[in-house]
């Protein structure tokens, strides 16, 4: 019988794959079998020096999202995909009261636009070779809260939240699964400043059941699962993997 948790075969596209999530998504694609192209504009060589020590499938693919529709042009340059994990994003911090448009328009572009456009090529893509295939977004935990200081990038985790719902919509009868993945507080270099600081990390730890932060083979773990024919029958679904914050 063939493992359901299973990628062999299949070639998987994540942005934003240079570090962090990404790196960990990428990563534990590659482990569940999935020929990866990690994509991002930085340098990818960590990434797949990680995935080529392990024996696995890995490229690198050059990819600035700040302009979404040439992004978006660019995919058919990766060569056929069965995944796409949406996840690279980025983050402006300001008192709403002062956020400058260019930093609203900064955020959206990458974290909202670009996903869309790319999941639009995608799917093209997909359809023009009568394939079925799986988009995975990630959200954030600020597609369910509002936060302070990040009105440009709640905005757009919820413009995500809702984006995965409608692709789901439309597209799910077509043969692509589209899903997201909300990460808590995630071990990554974005969260260094509040792990060096004792009193935020330990609020933060107070609040998460789990009495840790998470790390990135965490959401690879989620991304594999969404990924794969185990979650064929989830359309739709913004899946938080957050030790149990929201439950709090």
């Amino acid at each position: 019988m063939n493992d359901p948790f299973r990628l062999d075969g299949k070639r998987a596209l994540v942005t934003g794959a240079n570090t962090g999530i990404g790196q960990g998504i990428a990563l534990g694609l590659a482990r569940a079998g999935a020929s990866v192209v990690a994509a991002g504009r930085s340098s990818l060589d960590e990434t797949l020096g990680l995935i080529a020590a392990e024996g696995l499938a890995g490229e690198g693919f050059t990819l600035a999202l700040d302009d979404p529709t040439a992004a978006a042009g660019r995919l058919g340059r990766a060569g056929a995909l069965d995944i796409l994990v949406n996840n690279a994003g980025i983050i402006r911090r300001a008192d709403a009261v002062d956020f400058a448009e260019a930093d609203w328009d900064d955020v959206i572009d990458v974290n909202l636009k670009a996903v869309f456009f790319l999941s639009q090529a995608f799917a093209r893509a997909a359809f023009a070779r009568n394939a079925g295939g799986v988009v995975v977004n990630i959200a954030s935990l600020l597609s369910f809260q509002g936060g302070i200081r990040v009105p440009s990038y709640t905005a757009a985790k919820h413009g995500v939240a809702g984006l995965t719902k409608l692709l789901a919509n439309e597209w799910s009868a077509k043969g692509i699964n589209v899903n997201a993945i909300a990460p808590g507080y995630i071990e990554t270099s974005n969260t260094e400043a509040l792990r060096a600081d004792p009193a935020r990390n330990q609020a933060i730890l107070d609040r998460i059941p789990a009495g840790r932060w998470g790390e990135a083979s965490d959401i690879g773990g989620a991304a594999v699962f969404l990924a794969s024919p185990a979650a064929r029958y989830i359309h739709g679904t913004v899946l938080p993997v957050d030790g149990g914050w929201l439950a709090r």
